[in-house]
């Protein structure tokens, strides 16, 4: 006998009944305000047995697809087991052949008719297997989710523009879903990214630890192997214009293109005959070259100069060798980068200029010679020293055997005539190719002491 509830309280529904979203008939013309039911323990035992998973499976994926349920769905090279659960399922045996057929609008037919699930197969399957969720607008939220993702660099670009490019070949190339595959591990990774970059470079020069300290909170949030390191370091070579690269010597070289060091006695500089440390003075009285490290030049930083001078830069140590051998004491003040600026080299470049020292440059006349040029000349102000498309062109015209230029060409903002002239000879001019127009420029004139030479 049924039993009557109280009045005012609802009967609890039967835990073996599930509901499916949609006003459903009444017998008086009328809607119920809710689901119809579902009987989940007669629905497991027709369309739940594990022989039926690939139907159950197919129709879910049309839900998904938001296809319509009609037709058959077919399953190859069936066993017994699958034969009967079909069987079950429709009351008839199904027809013989290699490969099995169901048609859906008789499942339908099937959960209707029993009252298992009254609004049909769809409702079955929700109650079966989940909610289910479209695939377009599965696809729509994951993409609304990466641009949001992405939002932090694109207001990083808005700050700086010339990252842009770099942004661009972020969402390309997939790096950063590859670093972090989901949309909010993107953002967080990308917040990250921003806050660093916005940071860089600096100056003075500090190290790499301190730094990751005060823009991150986090002291190691920069080590090697870290996504957050990996996308900032490609972001550095954007911006210095270095090569693709890879090795601890070659993100030394990155992190010191942003001022970033990861100790002070990595990072050195060597230096000829310049003076305003007590190391400087001592090595400049003997004529011999000297090699100071970050420590040292922000421990003792150089004394103001009494007069401006004129202090000439390389790029290969061998320069500095020739002179020390031709001069001596005699050489004008000489600094060699070694390579991409350092840190060190950086911080007594900065201090010279900003003591009123002219700096000239030189280097190799190739693709190379011009990043490290382009590079130098974004960190402090620099005159050509022999550096001109004239002087390449001299130096080609009386120098052989020369090596092909290889690499990606590079702009040269201090002479834009020597980017085309390197594209048309096509060859590489090494510094020790000119070594002896060098080494009469180094000679040590008391004119250039006061800043009155020019560049040659």
């Amino acid at each position: 006998m049924a039993v009557t509830p109280p009045p005012g309280e609802a009967a609890s529904p039967d835990p073996g009944w599930a509901t499916h979203a949609g006003d459903r008939p009444r017998d008086d013309g009328r809607t119920h305000p809710g689901p119809a039911p579902i009987d989940l323990v007669r629905l497991r035992r027709l369309l739940g047995a594990p022989e039926l998973a690939w139907l159950v499976e197919r129709i879910r994926r049309r839900l998904e697809r938001e296809e319509p349920l009609t037709g058959s769905v077919s399953l190859a090279d069936p066993d017994a087991a699958g034969r009967g659960a079909v069987e079950r399922l429709l009351g008839r045996a199904p027809r013989r052949g290699r490969s099995l057929s169901v048609r859906l609008e008789a499942v339908d037919h099937v959960l209707r008719r029993s009252g298992i699930s009254p609004d049909g197969l769809a409702a079955a399957i929700r109650a079966l297997t989940g909610p289910v969720v479209p695939v377009r607008a599965e696809r729509d939220e994951k993409a609304r989710a990466w641009a949001e993702a992405y939002a932090p660099l694109d207001a990083l670009v808005t700050r700086r523009p010339e990252l842009a490019e770099w942004a661009d070949r972020m969402r390309g190339e997939g790096l950063v879903r590859r670093l972090a595959p989901e949309p909010r591990l993107a953002a967080a990774l990308l917040a990250d990214t921003a806050s660093a970059l916005d940071g860089l470079p600096v100056e003075p020069a500090m190290s790499l630890p301190a730094f990751a300290a005060r823009a991150l909170g986090n002291a190691h949030a920069l080590d090697d192997g870290t996504a957050l390191a990996t996308l900032v370091l490609s972001a550095l070579r954007r911006l210095s214009g270095r090569p693709p690269g890879s090795g601890a010597q070659w993100r030394r070289e990155t992190w010191a293109s942003a001022g970033l060091v990861r100790d002070e006695l990595s990072s050195t500089v060597l230096a000829l005959n310049v003076r305003g440390t007590p190391a400087l003075d001592l090595h400049a009285d003997a004529g011999e070259p000297v090699v100071l490290t970050l420590r040292q030049l922000t421990r003792h930083p150089s004394s103001p100069r009494t007069r401006p001078t004129t202090v000439r830069i390389c790029e290969n140590p061998a320069v500095v060798a020739a002179a020390a051998d031709a001069h001596g004491t005699g050489c004008a003040p000489l600094i060699c980068l070694q390579g991409q600026p350092s840190a060190a080299a950086l911080a007594l470049l900065g201090t010279l200029h900003a003591q009123g020292s002219t700096l000239l440059y030189h280097g190799d006349f190739d693709w190379g010679g011009l990043r490290i040029a382009s590079t130098l000349l974004r960190h402090v102000a620099w005159l050509p020293w022999r550096y001109t498309a004239t002087e390449y062109r001299t130096a080609v015209g009386r120098t052989t055997p020369l090596a092909p230029l290889t690499g990606r060409p590079v702009d040269s903002p201090w002479d834009p005539g020597l980017r085309p002239a390197l594209v048309e000879l096509g060859v590489r001019v090494e510094e020790e190719s000119v070594l002896d127009d060098l080494l009469t420029d180094l000679l040590d004139d008391p004119s250039t002491r006061n800043g009155r030479a020019g560049a040659q």
